[in-house]
């Protein structure tokens, strides 16, 4: 009886050893869940069949009503006819920046005293408190102009605000961080260090 056990175990686990060793390496096995395993995915931003799941057959669902915010952007002021959110100047394309943004925010106290703060908050770490581009950052990363040069004196508003929009060299781009009216502020305070 005991031999006969011990036949039924051995047989039992060759016959294990053998099935085991004939599958490919490629071979899962079983799937209890297939679902889980070959799910569909539906992505929100394309739409290449009817989604059953959502009744309108769209994968993105529409937000509830009044539930993304939008900031209020004040895009004109008294006089200017420019609309400071209409900005569609390439890039590249600085030398077009140049010749043709003016600044539509009016200079005044209040304007410069804001362009101030935002001037400290995201500028004078590499540029330096007084636009001399001897701010911390600028240690390790050498080449920050510095506001007073010659060569940097002739900036006008259209550079200066495009290279906040999209960066130059080294400087990252900054327009998802700073409004169009809060780029221009900048500008005005950019030109009150250039002057000392």
């Amino acid at each position: 009886m005991k031999r006969i056990h011990t036949l039924i175990v051995g047989a039992f686990f060759a016959a294990a050893t053998m099935t085991s060793c004939q599958r490919s390496h490629d071979d899962t096995g079983w799937e209890f869940a297939p679902n889980m395993y070959n799910s569909v995915g539906y992505e929100p931003y394309t739409q290449i069949e009817k989604n059953p799941i959502n009744a309108d057959g769209k994968n993105m669902r529409e937000p509830v009503a009044g539930t993304v915010s939008r900031r209020n952007y004040q895009t004109k002021f008294d006089s200017a006819s420019v609309d400071l959110m209409v900005y569609n100047i390439g890039k590249d394309d600085l030398a077009t920046a140049e010749a043709v943004l003016k600044n539509p925010v009016p200079n005044n106290e209040k304007t410069l005293a804001e362009g101030k703060v935002l001037y400290l908050r995201y500028c004078q770490h590499c540029h330096g408190e007084a636009g001399d581009g001897a701010g911390p950052v600028a240690d390790m990363y050498k080449g920050v102009p510095n506001y007073k040069a010659d060569a940097y004196l002739n900036m006008n508003d259209g550079h200066i605000f495009h290279v906040i929009t999209h960066g130059k060299g080294r400087m990252w781009p900054h327009g998802s961080q700073v409004t169009p009216e809060e780029r221009w502020k900048i500008v005005h305070y950019v030109h009150k260090l250039q002057k000392g």
